[in-house]
């Protein structure tokens, strides 16, 4: 080996300098400030998407409790519209006064649209397809022909409340997270009442579209 040599290889191996240092730490900063508000973005657009379904099913099991008491599939308090008491009752469900071929007439000469009625109750011209609580549409070949009334049996019309995503304590009860409007009350009135007309987020902050939350 010759000094040259010798040399070359023994000189330390040479660090980053303070300019490489800061031109690196200046990047990762960047990258950080880029990241965490797309991040964010993202967190709060799949809670909105959370919050759509969620009141959407609400809405959607308020309707067809309301078209069960209509059409006389369930009891219907005197001088009440027809929605249910609180949340908890769409969870629990109600006895059903009507079933089998009753149920089926009443309910289906009320035309209620497939799209508001995603909980089973039948339509006019049943092919035998079991309601809400199980009741048969019709005979076992299919042809409408109508059974006699079974006893009545129980209709449920959520398997459980949604939470809202965008309340804080998500500890709370999910029936306890929302804004109940009661029937008769007009829009943003959210006070107590009998029956629950609607219902809303509490929150106070307001959409990538611009809306509050509250006012979805």
């Amino acid at each position: 080996m010759n000094r040259r040599t010798h040399l070359r290889s023994s000189r330390p191996s040479r660090g980053f300098t303070l300019i490489e240092l800061v031109v690196t730490l200046t990047l990762v900063s960047v990258l950080a400030m880029v990241a965490v508000p797309m991040y964010e973005v993202t967190v709060t657009r799949a809670k909105e998407s959370e919050l759509r379904t969620a009141l959407r099913q609400i809405r959607n099991a308020l309707d067809a409790y309301k078209a069960a008491t209509d059409t006389g599939v369930i009891a219907k308090t005197p001088g009440s519209a027809g929605y249910p008491p609180d949340l908890t009752t769409l969870v629990q469900g109600v006895d059903t006064i009507l079933t089998g071929s009753g149920a089926q007439g009443l309910v289906g000469s009320a035309g209620v649209p497939a799209a508001s009625n995603p909980f089973g109750l039948p339509a006019a011209g049943g092919n035998g397809a079991a309601g809400a609580a199980g009741a048969p549409g019709s005979n076992a070949s299919g042809n409408g022909a109508a059974i006699p009334d079974q006893p009545p049996t129980h209709m449920v019309f959520l398997r459980s409340v949604p939470r809202d995503p965008f309340f804080e304590d998500q500890t709370v009860a999910p029936e306890q997270q929302w804004n109940i409007r009661a029937y008769g009350s007009p829009p943003g009135d959210f006070s107590s009442g009998s029956e629950v007309y609607d219902v809303s987020s509490k929150s106070a902050a307001t959409g990538k579209n611009g809306i509050a939350y509250k006012d979805w």
